[in-house]
């Protein structure tokens, strides 16, 4: 049982998707994340075990590894993708309530602001640590989010931008969402902004990274 969870979070470290996945190359031919996953629920190893131990552990490492530049944004999409192919076993069992996720977390690219692969990252970093997300895209209103909170009560939600033009969006946006729902905790992050802008608008938390916006996640979920 031990040894085929190693397996899929060795696959997942290492972005081997699949059998037919060429990446990376040492692994070429051999099952990837998908048929690990799969054999392991057959074989009937708990869904909540495969999560934890093996495929979040992986996310996590994966993670830090990208925040200590020893990875770069091309292994961590190629480790996200064996990470989404592995959890298409897994949110079955999230909906019948065998598996319980931490929460859910609403994200988008602020009004004004088409750019989505940061956002995508952090997505892709917070479904494999074991959240529901909820991606509304790209240049999103306060309107959509609002709308969205009043969907999933209790969620946090995360604010993307990619341009110093588009901070005002987001200061605008946090205060509309503080407006609607004071106990929405709300997270920043995006190349222009840093700690300080986080305070200047009365946001929750600021992330730098995909990694930091799931330790943020964990600390607000926690406290």
């Amino acid at each position: 049982m031990e040894k085929i969870i190693e397996q899929i979070a060795h696959c997942i470290e290492f972005g081997k998707i699949d059998k037919n996945s060429p990446f990376p190359p040492d692994m070429k031919g051999q099952d990837g994340a998908d048929e690990l996953v799969k054999s392991a629920l057959d074989s009937g190893i708990k869904p909540s075990e495969i999560l934890s131990d093996g495929m979040i552990a992986a996310m996590e490492k994966v993670g830090n590894k990208f925040t200590q530049n020893k990875i770069f944004v091309p292994q961590m999409l190629m480790s996200a993708k064996a990470m989404s192919k592995a959890m298409l076993h897994i949110k079955p069992y999230f909906q019948d309530g065998s598996v319980q996720q931490k929460g859910t977390f609403v994200i988008g690219t602020v009004s004004g602001d088409l750019h989505d692969i940061g956002k995508n990252l952090v997505s892709m970093m917070v479904e494999g640590n074991g959240w529901n997300v909820v991606d509304l895209g790209v240049d999103v209103s306060a309107e959509s989010f609002i709308e969205t909170i009043k969907q999933y009560p209790g969620c946090f939600v995360g604010l993307s931008a990619l341009l110093t033009t588009t901070m005002v969006s987001m200061e605008k946006i946090v205060g509309e969402i503080k407006a609607a729902s004071p106990d929405t905790k709300i997270i920043i992050g995006g190349a222009p902004v840093n700690q300080e802008f986080c305070e200047k608008i009365s946001a929750d938390a600021y992330s730098p990274d995909p990694q930091g916006a799931v330790s943020s996640l964990n600390k607000l979920l926690a406290a």
